[in-house]
């Protein structure tokens, strides 16, 4: 029987920077990496969890990490996207936004549709195709968890919990090695690049981290701008959850707050130093982001897919193809064939088989080494925040009822 040994949260979140750094030399070594937009904290995240799995093949130990740190750092990162919202890039991005709340509602579908007809394939019961369809992969390890019980008592889908985790998790290690490389063929296929005028919303281009500087004054005011916004936020998610009845992650609303923080406070005091677009806060929010998905990664537990091996693998593999092909085919057309359009098909890839901070940390890959695309970080965050989980879960509903 193994022995699980439990690594704390402080511990956590150190071995998260050790794991961080060990991905930054990782891709300076290894070119293929940085040619093919690989985040430095999927590097080293993928490498923590292999080395994890050689401990448990060799020894029997099980690495379980306390990652309540990471989802600060969600929160963190988020806020740091709002502070560098302004009115004009959403009214700059209301059109693209359209379409792509649009596609993004229609591939929910189409994911659910290509989950059952793998598992019939594969000789599956038609409901494991929805667990492996928009419950884990759009929907993320929350909703596989969420829906695991209904799955288990109202469909025999007894594995439901362990199968859902399981897909989440290949579909978090998809989401972040596919998402650079198309990005880098649609670069190169259709010639595309950068606005040199244009700014970063999330981290520093390569070439300016070298350049970056930045005093502990400017550093300590970007922490207590974000930590007002976060209070500000945790106080509307709670009246919306007390008195309207609407629940929603803390990220969301602490992203709402920042935004309307940041279009009115300097605005209305415009004497006061603002943070939005300054290195600092890029800085915080590469951090955070980088952080959260290297603990993220290196929190995945190997071993536990082991025995949910062939179908899953099949049907997983069948998802990716699909997200693959509707993205060169459908949305980067329908994007504008641009290099926002190609910046949004790296995130579309993360966030279509992860989550949306992986498609964050795709963009953030991609834009660090071809120029910045400010709408594409404003739009994307909106789509994967406000309007996916609530249209998930009925498409999930209509899929079960019919197919279940």
């Amino acid at each position: 029987m193994a022995t699980v040994i439990q690594v704390d949260g402080f511990l956590a979140y150190t071995i998260g920077i050790i794991v961080f750094f060990v991905g930054m030399k990782l891709n300076e070594r290894v070119s293929i990496l940085r040619e093919y937009s690989i985040p430095e904290p999927v590097s080293g995240g993928i490498l923590a969890s292999v080395a994890a799995l050689g401990l448990f093949l060799a020894t029997g130990f099980e690495l379980e990490y306390d990652l309540e740190t990471r989802d600060r750092l969600l929160v963190y990162f988020f806020t740091t996207i709002g502070l560098n919202a302004r009115f004009s890039d959403l009214i700059k991005g209301g059109r693209p936004l359209v379409i792509l709340l649009v596609l993004t509602l229609g591939y929910i579908i189409i994911q659910d549709v290509v989950g059952v007809l793998a598992a019939k394939a594969t000789g599956q019961p038609d409901a494991l195709g929805v667990i492996t369809g928009s419950v884990s992969l759009i929907g993320g390890h929350g909703t596989a968890i969420a829906w695991a019980n209904d799955l288990a008592n109202q469909y025999g889908i007894e594995s439901a919990l362990e199968v859902g985790i399981a897909a989440a998790t290949l579909g978090l290690v998809m989401a972040s090695l596919l998402g650079g490389p198309i990005a880098k063929y649609l670069l190169s296929r259709y010639n595309l690049s950068g606005s040199e005028d244009e700014q970063m919303l999330v981290g520093v281009e390569h070439e300016a981290e070298k350049q970056t500087s930045m005093t502990h004054v400017n550093f300590m005011g970007v922490l207590l701008t974000i930590h007002v916004a976060i209070i500000g936020g945790w106080l509307m998610n709670y009246g919306l959850a007390e008195f309207v009845g609407l629940k929603l992650p803390l990220f969301v609303t602490c992203l709402l707050t920042a935004i309307i923080m940041s279009n009115s406070i300097p605005l209305t005091f415009p004497k006061v130093p603002w943070p939005a677009r300054t290195k600092a806060l890029a800085i915080v929010s590469d951090f955070s982001l980088g952080l959260f998905i290297a603990m993220s990664l290196m929190g995945m537990q190997l071993w536990s897919i082991a025995d949910l091996a062939g179908p899953l693998l099949v049907i997983l593999m069948a998802q990716a193809i699909a997200a693959v092909l509707f993205i060169l085919f459908v949305l980067f057309p329908m994007m504008g064939r641009n290099y926002m359009a190609a910046v949004l098909s790296a995130g579309f890839a993360g966030f279509s088989l992860g989550a949306t901070p992986t498609a964050i940390a795709n963009m953030t890959a991609v834009t660090k080494t071809y120029g910045p695309s400010p709408t594409a970080f404003i739009i994307l965050p909106l789509v994967g925040a406000f309007f996916v989980d609530v249209t998930n879960a009925f498409v999930i509903d209509f899929f079960l009822k019919v197919f279940g």
